[in-house]
């Protein structure tokens, strides 16, 4: 068989593998936390035009995830107040909207969620073959198999690709965006240039932290220019990729918000801009004659809300909200539980540890090994002729460059964010990882003088990485390496979508039914109804009621996410509070279902 037919079997059986992983893993898990105002949102936009719910998020993957309901005869809660919002457009109304969509409307909640998560787990398979593409174009079929197969086997891909969320759509679209940038920049063709804006479009659809694409490319152009001593073909790359960007998301907001009311859209724009950047100022003064920093920093705002009712731009000024609330969301946090602590002012090690401890071990020690081996390849010291030869290696490796480059990029916008909710938010980094890591481990078996010990080396390193992730199936969100002890003990560091999105609610019915539980006390965190699920069965709970209120011998069962947040210390500027949660210390834990709800048996 010829090596390239070769190549396209062993890929296509690869990304046959996800597809089955990530469908029949999905089939027995409830609605996660975002799930729910993602899917109503998305049916929305494509049924009555209106972009009223979750701004916060572009529409390409709601839209993608509504589209098969299209075809199905569903109630919408046109009458209800969450849809009609006379009080405003508060964050809370696109989660009881959801609920009632899914679970209050007469729907069937798991035929909606399955035909919500199949375009997902498509986009996922999607992703894998554009990793695959990319390496492929630019370093060879070897380099794009293994990082294909690094890909096949993340746990965090394969977790996060079967649900109705953005991070899997936000990796595709920086391979995508950036691939056809650098084709573009190595031959700018009419083609090339005409792809690499519609990618550059495609990507700012997907999720806004993808906004950052665009100061990267500057820089690519910039540093592109000052190599190699041209700069008609990078400016008129770039040029024309950020004009059709905004072209693209122009068309694309037009249709969303065509049957958004602009007044309705000029009010509530303003209510949900108006403590940006600590709200309007209190002095006279205007964005075109600033007196004040607090005014320069609230102008954005300010010309989002003026440009909100107007014709024309109103569909950028929407997009242009959407930023302004991700800005405003990522620089407040989010209430976590972390390393024993409780806070939403983040932490500064939140991401590198996450990372080191929900990736597989086997892929850390890859990619280590690849980095330690293109050090050693370094024959002269770093201070001899030191931007000569930096120069000389942009120029042999512009493509690796670039990813050293997003990753640098990445990851330190990452670090300083307050945002620190799941090791799902470096997803737009995995891709460039697997890719430099694959491209190293390959380099590096073609070049050592061991290729025996090197071979059998990467073997085992493989086989473990794909028998730790398939151990844990179907419950691939709760994946952790062998550093913390494994999905059974995560608990005790990370929680939130790190582990607990409320995705086992189904499982815990099952197993009250199974053990014929006729009440059971529950504090559920996650995008499920308990009501809808548990019927008569259920009886609400919260940390903060008397434990006294339990009767001796009942059932009670708490989220992962809520437990810990209730067993937690304050950390830095939280004054809600804790350790609420902390006498189920004493308490017997009888079953954990899927790693992420304990139940107790209360004595």
């Amino acid at each position: 068989m010829k090596i390239k037919n070769r190549t396209i079997i062993t890929a296509g059986t690869l990304l046959f593998l996800v597809l089955v992983l990530a469908l029949s893993s999905s089939i027995d898990d409830s609605a996660t936390s975002d799930e729910s105002p993602h899917t109503v949102s998305g049916y929305s936009y494509l049924k009555f035009h209106d972009m009223r719910l979750n701004p916060e998020h572009p529409p390409l993957v709601k839209d993608l995830a509504a589209f098969p309901l299209l075809f199905l005869k569903l109630n919408f809660p046109q009458s209800d107040p969450a849809w009609q919002q006379p009080d405003g457009p508060y964050w809370w109304h696109q989660f009881n909207l959801g609920g009632k969509f899914l679970y209050e409307s007469g729907n069937n909640p798991d035929q909606i969620l399955f035909f919500a998560r199949f375009p997902m787990i498509l986009l996922l398979v999607v992703c894998g073959f554009f990793i695959f593409k990319f390496a492929r174009d630019f370093f060879g079929e070897k380099v794009a198999i293994l990082a294909l197969f690094l890909f096949s086997f993340s746990p965090t891909f394969l977790a996060h690709g079967r649900f109705v969320t953005t991070d899997v759509g936000a990796a595709f679209g920086v391979v995508l965006a950036t691939l056809y940038f650098l084709k573009a920049l190595k031959n700018p063709s009419k083609k090339n240039i005409v792809l690499a804006g519609i990618a550059l479009g495609i990507s700012q659809l997907l999720k806004f932290s993808l906004i950052l694409l665009v100061p990267f490319f500057v820089l690519l152009a910039v540093i592109w220019i000052l190599v190699f001593r041209e700069w008609k073909n990078p400016l008129r790359v770039l040029i024309s990729s950020l004009v059709l960007w905004v072209l693209i998301v122009w068309i694309v907001y037009g249709i969303q918000i065509y049957n958004y009311p602009p007044e309705r859209q000029l009010r509530d724009t303003k209510m949900n801009l108006e403590s940006f950047s600590g709200g309007p100022s209190s002095i006279k003064e205007t964005c075109f004659s600033p007196i004040s920093i607090q005014k320069i920093k609230r102008c954005p705002a300010e010309i989002i809300v003026w440009a909100s009712n107007k014709p024309i731009i109103r569909p950028l000024a929407h997009y242009g909200l959407g930023l302004l609330m991700v800005f405003q969301r990522a620089s407040g946090g989010h209430t976590t539980y972390f390393l024993g602590e409780v806070t939403a002012a983040g932490w500064r090690n939140y991401f590198p540890i996450v990372y080191l401890i929900k990736e597989p071990l086997a892929f850390h020690i890859l990619w280590i090994l690849a980095l330690c081996y293109f050090v050693l390849k370094i024959r002269e010291p770093l201070w001899k002729k030191p931007v000569f030869r930096f120069k000389n290696f942009i120029k042999e490796h512009f493509v690796e460059f670039s990813m050293v480059l997003w990753l640098l990029i990445y990851w330190s916008t990452s670090i300083k964010s307050n945002l620190n909710i799941g090791v799902r938010h470096l997803l737009p980094a995995f891709p460039f990882s697997i890719i430099l890591t694959a491209k190293g481990i390959v380099f590096w078996l073609e070049n050592t003088k061991y290729k025996k010990l090197a071979f059998s080396l990467l073997t085992i390193l493989l086989l473990w990485q794909a028998i730790s992730v398939l151990k844990v199936y179907p419950h691939f969100l709760a994946y952790a390496n062998e550093i913390v002890g494994g999905p059974n003990e995560v608990y005790r560091y990370t929680v939130d979508s790190n582990l607990d999105w409320g995705q086992d609610l189904k499982r815990l019915k099952k197993w009250v039914e199974e053990n014929k539980i006729e009440k059971i006390y529950l504090d559920y965190f996650g995008g499920g109804n308990p009501k809808y699920y548990l019927g008569q069965k259920y009886e609400s709970w919260w940390g903060q009621r008397d434990p006294k209120e339990l009767p001796k011998g009942s059932f009670l069962a708490v989220s992962a996410t809520a437990l810990q947040n209730g067993r937690g210390v304050p950390g830095k500027g939280f004054d809600l509070p804790t350790g609420y949660y902390l006498w189920l210390n004493h308490q017997k834990l009888i079953t954990k279902i899927g790693y992420s709800i304990f139940v107790y048996k209360i004595e």
